[in-house]
Formats: structure tokens, sequence, C-alpha cells
């Protein structure tokens, strides 16, 4: 996705945040050159930032930086210092441990602001316990990575996680990517009442 990528997908985002308190958008362009994350990055930042929603690059520290992003994502603990060092020390830089207990307690005390769990590329989210057990005893936020739909979102928040990632569940909603924001945030609300 380039420029002409983000401006058609502009409008889609501009529906989803209508919707609700979104927290951050990852801008995730796996297999796009530099160039063309820093054209997603001009249409994009601007739009969400504009919203009050966190705009994060994953995986290109460098680029975030230079683009205004207000963070990265990168995954493993390893990647930590690296991004730090490139976006600044106030920026956010979320780690990505996939199922490590390990890898999160690392990321955590190197100074991540945030862990995820599961992987942005999956469908399913990441296991509840895990998610159970950081929140009892941490206080570093952790994310439920994935593409959860309403139903798997009241669960991960039922288990801990304090941000819950989803992707193609909102953007292919059948009745709209506001629809599917509004349906995932009362999902979240009402799993968080009960508990």
């Amino acid at each position: 996705m380039g420029a002409g990528g983000a401006a058609a997908f502009a409008p889609v985002l501009a529906a989803a945040l209508v919707g609700g308190d979104v927290a951050c958008l990852l801008l995730r362009l796996e297999d796009a050159s530099d160039d063309e994350v820093r054209a997603a990055a001009a249409v994009l930042r601007p739009l969400a930032q504009g919203r009050g929603v966190a705009f994060l690059i994953d995986g290109r520290p460098g680029i975030a930086a230079e683009t205004g992003a207000d963070g990265v994502h990168v995954e493993g603990a390893d990647a930590y210092e690296a991004a730090r060092r490139a976006v600044g020390a106030d920026a956010i830089v979320g780690v990505g441990c996939g199922g490590s207990r390990h890898a999160a307690m690392t990321a955590a005390e190197r100074g991540a602001d945030y862990v995820a769990f599961g992987s942005f590329a999956a469908a399913a989210g990441p296991d509840p316990e895990l998610l159970a057990w950081w929140s009892e005893l941490m206080t570093v936020p952790c994310v439920a990575a994935g593409d959860a739909a309403p139903a798997e979102a009241a669960a991960l928040a039922r288990a801990g996680a304090d941000f819950i990632a989803s992707g193609d569940a909102v953007w292919d909603h059948p009745d709209g990517p506001a629809a599917a924001v509004r349906a995932l945030l009362a999902a979240i609300a009402a799993a968080r009442e009960a508990s």
C-alpha cells in the first residue's frame, strides 16, 4: 500500500474511527517497501492523530521516527533497545512476545510501553490464561494481538487484556467499520463490567 492504496483506505479508516474510542492504529505493511510505508504513513497518520488515536508503525523504527508516528511495534524483546534509540524516549515502543512469558517479562524490564501476546497476523487471539497471568502480576499493559470479533474481544477482556487488536473483523464487517468498532467496544465494556 503506497499513497494511492492509503488514500483509498483513508475513508474506511475514517468510518471506523467514528465508531468509538479507538486507542491505536498499527500500520502493518510487511511486504511493502520503505517508500510505500512512508507514503502510507503520510496519508494515514494525520487522520489517526487528528482523532486522538496513537499511530504506530510495525517493525520499522526509523520510519516511525521520521514520519512523526507516535511509536513503533517490534517483535521480540531483543528488538526493544534499538527501537527505543530510533524513536526516542517519548515515543511508544511496544513489543510482540507471541506466547512467551519470558520474552514479555524481559521486554517489560527493558522498558516496553506494552507487550503484545498472540500475533497480529493471526485470526485467533492469544491464550486467555496467558493474559490472566500477566494482568495479575504485571503493571505494563498487554495487548491481545489477533483479529478479534466482538465475542472473542469480550473473552480477551475478561481474561485481562488491556487492549484488544482487531483487523479484518473491522474492515470487512457487513454493517461497516463503524458498526464493528461499536460492537467491539460494547462487548469489551460489558465483559469488564461483569468481571
